[in-house]
């Protein structure tokens, strides 16, 4: 039987850890420890990180994990490399479940940025009424342009004001719907959204409300990424976990 690291912080990996409760599979959920309060889950639960790459490798051998599976957010770049780095040096096998990147259809007004830096960048000029659509994280680069009225959004109530000088926050958990979405940012008479490509069903709501309501967004692409194996659907990491000569290829 496997004993299972699941890295995770996404609405996938809750979908998974489920799965493998049921299965039965010996499994704990690491969180970063970045929202206070994170969901029940149905598997043991650690909190906070691993002291790098070295305490990852360290956490691996010394709880015997057989197989490291990488849920996190498209965006934690560090914690991708850490995990396939990791993963080689202890000898578990890994995967990734990540989500399909968003592309852009019909209707859709976007300005595609490299990094957070571009996105700061891409908001110099008159005054508007900007949505960042990006949690707590980033938040306080924008403070290099103070012109805007910005709407945020995050999960808890942060432990200190944003340093913006005109903002309104909401703190709510997703998923959020699209109506939901364009109804907030009516109420904030929304003129730009700027969100980071996170792919997946879960976090698009914005992107619906953004086309409905004819309104432009500021699309930060996601990062480089390490060679590794990769799929995108829970049933494709069970699939993994069950056919022992494609671990870890």
């Amino acid at each position: 039987m496997p004993t299972i690291l699941l890295l995770g912080g996404t609405t996938e990996a809750s979908a998974l850890a489920a799965r493998l409760a049921a299965r039965g599979d010996p499994t704990v959920l690491s969180y970063a420890g970045r929202v206070a309060s994170p969901r029940a889950q149905p598997v043991p639960v650690r909190i906070g990180g691993f002291g790098g790459v070295g305490g990852l490798i360290t956490y691996l051998k010394e709880h015997r994990v057989t197989h490291l599976i990488d849920a996190t957010h498209p965006f934690a770049a560090q914690m991708h490399r850490h995990a396939v780095d990791a993963a080689a040096q202890a000898g578990a096998a890994h995967v990734a479940l990540t989500r399909p990147a968003w592309t852009p259809v019909a209707g859709d007004r976007w300005q595609r940025v490299a990094d957070i830096s571009g996105a700061v960048a891409a908001l110099a000029g008159p005054p508007q009424r900007v949505m960042l659509a990006l949690g707590r994280m980033h938040v306080d680069a924008f403070a290099q342009q103070p012109q805007h009225d910005y709407l945020l959004r995050f999960v808890d109530t942060p432990d200190r004001p944003p340093p913006l000088p005109r903002y309104r926050l909401v703190v709510d958990r997703g998923p959020f719907d699209a109506a939901g979405d364009t109804r907030l940012m009516r109420d904030h008479a929304t003129d730009l959204v700027v969100c980071k490509n996170a792919g997946g069903s879960g976090a698009a709501a914005k992107l619906v409300a953004a086309r409905t309501l004819g309104l432009p967004v500021i699309m930060i692409d996601r990062p480089p990424l390490p060679a590794r194996h990769a799929v995108d659907t829970v049933d494709a990491v069970l699939d993994w976990l069950d056919h022992g000569a494609d671990r870890g290829v």
